[in-house]
Parts: structure tokens; sequence; C-alpha cells
């Protein structure tokens, strides 16, 4: 029996953020995957991530930012490396920045938070693929990066969980050898 859920999950395949291109998502179509994305478990209904969206001319922006804290962070990046940073939110139409953020409460570990946000960004893949656009989950150096952490303004308690592009594929992108059951899957047994 055909169940439409369980087939895009069993299909659903990243598509390279260098192999997206416009369009991008509409308001209404950005509104379903982020909503989808936010639908995650969230033990104690702590919200813990939030999406930070770069679109347009904000992309081109955010470059110049990326450019600045790898000349000042690395050790002679060169021009190229440069060049290639200006660049690296314009390969997609959408680069939604999935932000973890810890609360200390009792009852719902640092760990479960971190899982939660993970799960946002993989509803945000899921969500976006369902409408028939492309998406790659991926952190890079910037995500790590302390630099990148003050211009994007994050609290203590906040880090990047990854950036998620978002875009018309390119071409359809091939399958990928997954593995085996057989050799992740155990019963425990007393």
């Amino acid at each position: 029996m055909s169940n439409p859920t369980l087939d895009h999950l069993l299909s659903r395949r990243s598509v390279s953020a260098n192999a997206l291109s416009e369009p991008g998502p509409s308001e209404a179509e950005l509104t379903q995957i982020l909503t989808a994305a936010a639908r995650v478990p969230d033990h104690k209904k702590l919200v813990p991530w939030r999406f930070m969206l770069f679109q347009g001319k904000a992309r081109e922006a955010f470059g110049k930012v990326l450019a600045e804290v790898c000349r000042a962070e690395e050790t002679d990046p060169g021009a190229f490396r440069l060049e290639n940073e200006a660049k690296r939110f314009l390969r997609a139409p959408l680069v939604v920045a999935v932000v973890s953020r810890i609360t200390k409460t009792a009852g719902a570990p640092e760990w479960e938070q971190i899982l939660s946000a993970g799960a946002a960004c993989q509803n945000l893949i899921v969500a976006a693929s369902a409408l028939g656009f492309g998406a790659q989950w991926i952190t890079e150096w910037c995500a790590y990066s302390d630099g990148v952490r003050q211009a994007l303004k994050l609290a203590d308690n906040e880090r990047v969980a990854g950036f998620v592009y978002i875009g018309t594929p390119k071409e359809k992108p091939d399958e990928r050898e997954r593995p085996a059951l057989a050799d992740i899957v155990t019963s425990w047994r007393p």
C-alpha cells in the first residue's frame, strides 16, 4: 500500500547548494516550510531553536560579512577563498540559519534541546523537498566561527545548528548508497 508521506521520506535526497537556482519558495510556500520546521518534538515547550532568513540582497550583504570574518580569522586566506566566501550565500535563493537555543530547565536536558534543533533542520529540508524544492543542510566553517556568531548577534546560549539552502534543483541528484539495515539495526536481548 502506497503512502505519500512515507514515499517521500524514502526517496528524499539532499541537493548540493551548488546545484540550486531560482526560483526559491514563495512567501506562502516559505510559511508552510517554516511551520513544518517548527512542528518538532520540543520537551517542555521551550522552542529551543529559531530561524534567520537570508533572501534577496541580504545574501550578498552577508557574504561580505563572511569574507571579512574569514579574512580576520584565517591566516592568509587568499583572494580566491575570500571571493568564494563573499558568494557563499548566493548559491541558493534562500538560506535559513537554524539557531539552536539552550534554556537551562529541569527535566529538559541540553541534549534534548539540541536534538530538537536538529529535528527542525530535518523538517525544513523534508518540507522544502515535499514542495518540489531542493535543499541541503550544512554547517561549514561559518557555523562554528566566533566572528560569524557575533555578526549574527547570537546570545551566549545560542549556536548555529546549520544553514539550510533551499532553491530549485538544476538537475535531479543521483541516488547515493544508504546503509544496509542489517548493519545498523540490532535487537536488545537480556
